[in-house]
């Protein structure tokens, strides 16, 4: 019973300070909105959807885990960034020189910008990847593997800007 009763009193303490929550996040008490701009696709090999799924799946992440509104344009907070690679590689080779696994692999740059705490601004290159069997044709496999990509990206990216991870 005692060890309840200093564990409640913790609990204040620790959601007091305003900067903790138990959604992972690290949000300032005075940031209050984000803006998510359309991520631009850079790479030489386009995904005609993946630019928009990208940037949707960013919104609907930090509008389901963390208080922050959604502001088209000045937010206090600021994600941005570019598709710069999409590109598909061969992983393992069989004794016959063919390969037998193949990689999608997506590279995002971000800029984050933090207007009310500038020091935690930053631009850094995200990458994420899925193997395949070199069976499959990419068009057959790539809706599932982009969308295993992007959710790992989406992750990346939440944590490195309100989770800090």
């Amino acid at each position: 019973m005692r060890k309840i009763l200093i564990l409640l009193a913790f609990i204040p303490l620790i959601s007091g300070c305003g900067i903790y929550s138990f959604s992972g996040t690290s949000i300032a008490p005075d940031v209050q909105s984000i803006s998510v701009m359309t991520i631009q696709n850079r790479a030489m090999r386009v995904n005609p959807s993946l630019s928009n799924l990208l940037t949707e799946e960013l919104k609907e992440k930090y509008r389901r885990l963390t208080k922050l509104r959604l502001d088209p344009d000045n937010g206090d907070l600021i994600v941005e960034g570019d598709i710069t690679s999409y590109e598909t590689t061969a992983l393992a080779v069989t004794s016959q020189e063919v390969a037998s696994q193949n990689r999608l692999t997506v590279t995002v740059k971000i800029k984050y910008t933090n207007i009310k705490h500038p020091e935690e601004s930053f631009e850094k290159s995200f990458v994420a990847f899925e193997d395949y069997a070199s069976t499959m044709s990419l068009d057959a496999v790539e809706s599932s593997l982009v969308d295993s990509i992007v959710e790992k990206i989406v992750d990346l990216i939440f944590n490195d800007t309100v989770a800090k991870w």
